[in-house]
């Protein structure tokens, strides 16, 4: 009896600690409970008015009603349509001179730097490929899809380059959506320049890393986001120790003609330590004494750029992409690289192609490059209607009208060239509607070896005739 006594007490003293407890609370907290749990016992006890068979099926009459009311959304926007730019038909092979609409013109337009397209050496050793190899390989480079070509051109490269290793891919595009996330994982960083190329932009957007993106070849705002990094790395020293930094940037930016400030990149790697992947799709066979790339330009050790990646579909006028760099780099995107792995080889005349044309690469050449691209600069410095876009030795550079400087009058600049009146090819600077950031409009000029000095001076009197004529009609 004593036993149940107790325990009725201590279950009274317990209620009245309870009670006292909610006297306690603030009458406004109280009330706020209580709605609380009836809003949850509404949704609990709340049944379906109605279960779907319940429902009157429609009638024939009223689907055609409905069927004709829907209007689908459209596969793409209707401004897209509008900004598609026109087609030109190139009839010809695409060397100093090409022929498109019919017109043959002084080509300023396609990207073939070093002049390869169209040497009969070239195309012969295109065609014993085909005659040994056929056309294609037909499967990745791991179910029959390797050919003893693509094992000596990347042997050629590995040297050429002069690092451990180079693998190659079969389209550029996929060399750097491929290499970059075949590293760089969710929970990692990348720092990019806002102007790299859409391709870059794919491999980290494949990545699903963390991206942090600074100011065009502005190393200053690098060090900010760099030091807002190292902020968060010492706040959660757990997290930093797992997480993998890379920073992403092209040698030479095909959006801008400029070239990137390596030697800073590289003292910045060394004090803020993360890993350096280097896009030179466009500065490969174009920068440095042997058109080893930015590296040979600036005279440092490629050792310390953790991948680079080029093209063979530029300077050496065929298709594909590569990366090279230390063989414990290269291996992984064997087995990692995702455009490695899936895509069907190069087709082995490509190689061959590339093969013979790395041949032709020697100082001579690159020097009459660089007089071209300062040539060029250096006249189109005189054209008081144009800003130009660019650093004096790049073959790749943009003009934009000082007034007036749409994409509709580009474009019209451009469909005046391609006339018999001119006879010259030009191209706008092309984007997608998907681009990070917005880019200005722009005429793309590509700067290549094949061109005199009278071309040059002839191109940037044509382009400064097309726009005076393009005034004058305003």
């Amino acid at each position: 009896m004593n036993v149940e006594i107790e325990k009725a007490a201590s279950f009274l003293s317990q209620a009245s600690t309870l009670f006292n407890s909610y006297y306690e609370i603030p009458f406004y907290h109280l009330i706020l409970e209580i709605t609380l749990v009836l809003f949850i016992l509404k949704i609990l006890l709340s049944k379906s008015t109605g279960s779907p068979d319940d429902k009157q099926p429609l009638t024939e009459k009223e689907k055609d009603q409905l069927i004709a009311e829907w209007v689908p959304e459209p596969l793409v926007p209707e401004d897209a349509i509008e900004n598609t730019p026109p087609v030109n038909v190139v009839e010809s092979k695409i060397g100093k001179y090409v022929t498109v609409n019919g017109v043959n013109c002084l080509n300023v337009a396609t990207m073939n730097f070093l002049g390869m397209i169209g040497l009969p050496e070239i195309e012969e050793a295109a065609i014993a490929s085909v005659d040994k190899y056929g056309v294609g390989s037909c499967g990745p480079r791991g179910f029959y899809g390797t050919i003893d070509v693509h094992i000596l051109l990347e042997e050629k490269l590995a040297k050429f380059m002069e690092v451990e290793e180079a693998i190659i891919y079969s389209y550029g595009f996929t060399t750097l959506a491929s290499a970059i996330p075949a590293y760089s994982k969710r929970g990692d960083v990348i720092f990019a320049d806002r102007e790299v190329n859409y391709a870059i932009q794919k491999g980290i957007l494949s990545s699903r890393s963390r991206v942090e993106y600074y100011n065009h070849n502005d190393m200053d705002d690098l060090v900010r986001i760099l030091e807002e990094q190292a902020a968060k790395d010492r706040k959660n020293p757990k997290k930093a120790r797992v997480t993998n930094r890379f920073l992403v940037s092209e040698g030479l930016f095909i959006n801008t003609g400029q070239i990137a400030n390596l030697p800073k990149l590289l003292e910045l790697k060394q004090k803020y330590k993360f890993r350096i992947f280097l896009d030179e799709s466009y500065s490969f066979g174009v920068l440095g004494s042997n058109g080893r790339g930015l590296t040979e330009f600036y005279g440092v050790d490629r050792r310390n750029v953790d991948m680079i990646c080029g093209s063979m579909e530029y300077s050496l006028g065929s298709v594909g992409g590569f990366t090279c760099g230390s063989s414990f780099v290269i291996r992984h995107q064997r087995l990692s690289g995702q455009g490695y792995v899936f895509s069907a080889s190069l087709p082995p005349l490509h190689a061959s192609m590339v093969i013979k044309a790395m041949d032709f690469m020697n100082p001579d050449l690159f020097t009459k490059l660089m007089t071209n691209c300062k040539l060029m600069d250096k006249e189109l410095a005189k054209a008081p209607e144009i800003n130009v876009y660019g650093d004096q030795i790049s073959p790749i550079k943009h003009i934009r009208l000082k007034s007036n400087n749409t994409l509709e009058n580009l474009r019209t600049i451009v469909s005046k060239g391609l006339t018999e009146e001119h006879k010259l090819a030009l191209t706008t600077a092309t984007y997608t509607s998907t681009e990070l950031f917005e880019k200005e409009p722009s005429i793309r000029l590509a700067v290549t070896t094949e061109l005199t000095e009278d071309d040059i001076i002839t191109i940037v009197s044509s382009i400064r005739s097309i726009i005076n004529s393009l005034e004058d009609n305003n």
